[in-house]
């Protein structure tokens, strides 16, 4: 029983840390893609796909050092807010 209580209060308080990390933004206020593609190229990254998840950006390809990544962005700002790692 207890140990299903900890697993309880472990999910509960756990919870919004994870809703928080995706993006909520109104898709009329997204920057085109072409705009998040040319700002990590011009950092050197590899972009080899991006797709819509959680109402994010999810960028698929390799990072400034060559390793490969799966990050999401926001969409309004471009920041990086979580990966699936």
């Amino acid at each position: 029983m207890r140990t299903i209580l900890m697993a309880a209060l472990i999910a509960t308080t756990t919870l919004p840390v994870f809703a928080a990390e995706r993006c909520t933004a109104p898709k009329d206020k997204w920057r085109p893609v072409d705009e998040l593609k040319a700002e990590l190229s011009a950092k050197n990254w590899s972009i080899k796909k991006v797709k819509i998840e959680d109402g994010c950006y999810e960028v698929y390809g390799k990072d400034d050092k060559g390793q490969r990544v799966e990050i999401f962005f926001d969409p309004v700002t471009f920041a990086a807010v979580g990966s699936d790692d």
